[in-house]
């Protein structure tokens, strides 16, 4: 074949590469992110009948009839462990990438969730709230092993103009999780009183899809070259997930980063602190992470009867009601999938936090009004929507994609190790905290989420910089203007120099 016809066989994209690598998206994200946002959902509608048990339990083993808030309190642990536990699985993901590998780290990773699903399941039968809990902690170690994992597969195993809507269809799956999670609940199907033990354990249906499907597909070709040293197998990879011929110009980008990371092992999350030429990729995720929980999204769907109940929506209606904030957010998570490799990661991620802030000004004038005005409970209502709207326009998935394409292969493990935490830690809080802020503060009960809505935003469009589209080495040469902006100020033909020539330079300069 001609050199001009290997470029056109090249530039194209065949059709069975784009069914493999939707193929390889949809079981990994089936048994992935899929499970994060089923099992916040699924915890709403049973609300009821787990705080009618677990009085129950109470009244039988020790004859105790709890009040009210007790109640309440061991509700609230039975929700927010779940954040326990994917802070759990946010650390121990890191050293499990690296050991076994992207692919057989989420294969593995069902253990947990099995496991969880049989507690939930027999929970009822064994007059156990506290098998519950366990359950939980373990539900929660597996989402938070896949909210780190699943992004770091799929932006590795992406070809670089598809990385973004690849690594942001984790945000999909995790709206449309949600969603079916709701639908799960509702009443008619598994959400009545004689079932919720088993709507508890449906997680094990995406799980078990997962284990069927999933070894049918490679591994990160990344994570076979570099950190793997199998050339042979990378290749072998990029085929099956490309369906043609490997682009030079993908490998050598890959071999490029093998070359740069030659020598050194996997850092450390500690380690990361202390490096300057990563400061402000670090403050970046820790901020963004942060503020992906802070601003009280993934709470309205722990606690959304609490939400709706404020805003005057009958209890009857509730149940249909949540449905819809599920699908307000896994419609914006296509949306932004559409939009986000033509608009780039930081007009989204801001956009999204400036909308937010918005209706949570509209949400809070709303509340305040709510009895005077008859129309205002339907505008709390709409506020809600358009408030997850706003979050999965931007923040939803741009925050999964930021490490992938910010850290070098050697750091990306320990960087979603700190991003997971980070989520987790402050998803735990927010839960733990949002059913008595909503009842202390009432109408200004948004009011802090808006705060930490605008904070953000002004840090993405102060702080960060636009990765779409860019190289790894583009990226990093990027953020050494920041890291290193005295260097940068006393000697300005610095300010085109990459990651390891800012290191070797500071260290000699220093």
């Amino acid at each position: 074949m001609t050199h001009s016809g290997t470029q056109k066989v090249n530039q194209l994209i065949p059709s069975s590469s784009s069914v493999t690598l939707v193929l390889m998206v949809a079981s990994a994200a089936v048994g992935g992110t899929l499970q994060y946002g089923y099992n916040l959902a699924i915890m709403n509608s049973p609300t009821v009948y787990i705080q009618t048990f677990i009085n129950e339990t109470f009244l039988e083993r020790w004859d105790i009839q709890l009040e009210n808030y007790q109640v309440t309190l061991v509700w609230t642990i039975i929700v927010s462990i779940f954040s326990l536990g994917g802070f759990v699985g946010a650390l121990i993901a890191g050293p499990m990438t690296i050991r076994f590998g992207r692919k057989k780290c989420l294969l593995l990773n069902n253990s947990f969730l099995m496991t969880g699903a049989i507690l939930a399941l027999t929970s009822r039968a064994a007059r156990s709230f506290e098998m519950i809990i366990i359950s939980r902690v373990l539900v929660g170690i597996n989402a938070g092993i896949s909210m780190n994992v699943q992004p770091m597969y799929f932006g590795e195993c992406a070809p670089k103009h598809l990385r973004g809507a690849v690594s942001l269809s984790s945000a999909v799956f995790t709206a449309f999780g949600v969603v079916l999670g709701q639908v799960v609940g509702l009443r008619e199907i598994l959400g009545s009183e004689p079932c919720w033990q088993y709507l508890l354990s449906s997680n094990a249906v995406p799980g078990l899809i997962q284990l069927l499907t999933l070894p049918w597909f490679p591994e990160s070709p990344r994570y076979l070259l570099i950190d793997r040293g199998n050339k042979n197998a990378c290749i072998n990879a990029l085929r099956c997930l490309r369906g043609c011929e490997v682009q030079n110009s993908e490998l050598n980008e890959i071999l490029e980063e093998q070359a740069e990371t030659k020598g050194t092992r996997p850092s450390r999350p500690w380690e990361l602190f202390t490096d300057r030429s990563v400061r402000w990729q670090l403050i970046s995720i820790i901020v963004i992470s942060s503020a992906m929980q802070l601003c009280g999204n993934d709470s309205i769907y722990f606690y959304a009867s609490y939400v709706f109940k404020e805003a005057g929506i009958s209890n009857d209606q509730i149940q249909y009601v949540t449905i819809v904030t599920g699908t307000c957010e896994f419609t914006a998570c296509i949306m932004c999938n559409l939009l986000i490799e033509r608009k780039g990661r930081r007009f989204m991620l801001m956009g999204g936090f400036i909308f937010m802030t918005i209706w949570a000004v509209v949400f809070t004038i709303a509340l305040l009004f709510q009895h005077n005005i008859s129309w205002m409970p339907y505008l709390s209502m709409t506020c809600v929507f358009t408030y997850i709207l706003s979050f999965g326009l931007g923040p939803a998935g741009v925050t999964v994609i930021l490490p992938t394409e910010i850290f070098n292969q050697t750091a990306r493990p320990a960087a979603y190790m700190i991003a997971g935490s980070m989520m987790w830690l402050n998803l735990f809080i927010i839960g733990m905290i949002f059913p008595f802020l909503v009842s202390g503060l009432s109408a200004f009960c948004f009011v802090p989420f808006g705060g930490v809505c605008l904070l953000s935003a002004l840090y993405v469009g102060m702080f960060l910089p636009e990765t779409q589209g860019k190289s790894l080495s583009v990226i990093t040469s990027e953020f050494h203007k920041l890291n290193f902006k005295d260097l940068h100020e006393k000697c300005p033909q610095l300010a085109g120099a990459e990651y390891q020539q800012g290191k070797v330079y500071l260290s000699t300069a220093l």
